[in-house]
């Protein structure tokens, strides 16, 4: 033991000042929000930072050629591919934000709808390139290809995301699950206040384009109610982030109004369907129309559930105890 002993006083002492690697922690502080925490950039992965420039780069891109689109089709084209492309316009946007909130927040929700939007861009490619005549094809060749490859590689990438374990809601609420499950409520809510927001826009612009039931005050109010649908997800998403209960019935008694008046124009439309010309256009409305109301049916019951939660500290862990 006597010869033993100088060799273990010659070794470095550790600092006792530095904390335990098993102790240190393994994330950096979230950067808090007005939609919430967010992961800061140097903690993304050097892949995921890479899908990431590569996605708002593609979807830069689909936005400048789908702009172009829009005042060439606006001049000499069919209202049916204006109507298309407006509200491709509509998807792209909200796309990028999507990605955003979905890498940086972690939120299989915002990703599973942009493999969505994704895949919708592909299915009515595929449709359009099918039906094409043949003199036409050679032309959108290549865009045609580059969709379904860009496409097949969104797909791919943001469902290997989806199926990263999701640790924002450990980090977030800490060890309770009541405040995890009271995080995810918090996410799904925020996210389909703003489905609903993108849902309503494209049916504005569908409803619009139908002109079987657009009298010139319907033209009014619709333009109106376009206002109404951002002033509506503004007070949700506000009512969900903030834990004002005051707010979340205000967002409820606004949706009432938005969905009597769809009802009244889709009644009209079905009325008169297929007349002008405009039984495509139709069955997309009536189709956006029962989507919208299943996000709706989803936003209620998850804000149901989320109003009995205020007020447990949640609001705390994520804007003001990530303050330094």
């Amino acid at each position: 033991m006597d010869e033993i002993s100088p060799l273990l006083g010659n070794q470095p002492q550790e600092d006792s000042a530095l904390p335990s690697p098993n102790l240190r922690p393994r994330h950096q502080e979230l950067i808090p929000t007005p939609c919430g925490p967010i992961k800061r950039w140097s903690e993304l992965s050097c892949l995921v930072k890479l899908y990431f420039c590569f996605t708002i780069s593609s979807l830069l891109a689909l936005l400048g050629l789908t702009v172009y689109s829009i005042y060439r089709e606006s001049v000499d084209t069919s209202d049916d591919d204006f109507t298309v492309s407006l509200i491709q316009l509509v998807g792209i946007l909200f796309c990028m934000y999507y990605i955003t909130r979905g890498i940086l927040q972690e939120n299989r929700q915002e990703l599973i709808v942009f493999v969505l939007s994704v895949l919708v861009v592909m299915v009515r490619s595929v449709v359009n390139f099918t039906i094409l005549p043949p003199q036409d094809k050679q032309t959108l060749l290549v865009r045609f290809v580059c969709i379904l490859c860009v496409g097949m590689v969104h797909v791919l990438c943001a469902s290997l995301l989806i199926r990263r374990p999701n640790i924002m809601a450990f980090r977030v609420g800490g060890a309770l699950e009541s405040l995890q499950e009271q995080y995810f409520l918090l996410n799904l809510c925020f996210s389909m206040v703003t489905f609903d927001l993108q849902a309503q826009l494209c049916l504005c612009i569908l409803i619009q384009a139908s002109g079987t039931a657009m009298s010139h005050v319907n033209t009014i109010i619709l333009s109106f109610g376009v206002l109404w649908a951002c002033l509506t997800a503004a007070v949700g998403a506000i009512a969900v982030l903030k834990e004002v209960k005051t707010l979340v019935w205000v967002f409820v008694l606004q949706n009432i109004p938005q969905v009597a008046f769809f009802i009244y124009l889709l009644s009209t439309i079905i009325r008169k369907w297929g007349q002008e010309k405009s039984y495509t256009l139709e069955a997309a409305t009536i189709t956006g129309a029962l989507v919208s109301v299943v996000i709706k049916a989803v936003l209620f019951w998850g804000l149901l559930r989320l109003v009995h939660s205020f007020g447990q500290g949640l609001r705390e862990r994520m804007f003001e105890s990530n303050k330094r």
